[in-house]
């Protein structure tokens, strides 16, 4: 049985819940989300992208 959870929803929960648990300064928050923002944009993004599909994939048992 496969429980497909859209990532939009997942990332806003566990934003939530680490907010509300470990209260991060707001500067830390704002600084997070820009670099976070900016590394879209730079070379990095293609390691990025295949890191997380390959974390995706070794989660979903999907690997070849």
């Amino acid at each position: 049985m496969n429980v497909e959870i859209p990532l939009i929803l997942l990332v806003a929960l566990i934003g939530y819940f680490g907010i509300k648990l470990i209260r991060p300064p707001l500067w830390l928050i704002v600084v997070l989300l820009l670099v976070g923002f900016l590394l879209a944009d730079t070379l990095l993004a293609p390691a990025i992208d295949s890191g997380t599909r390959t974390g995706v994939d070794v989660i979903n048992g999907t690997t070849k």
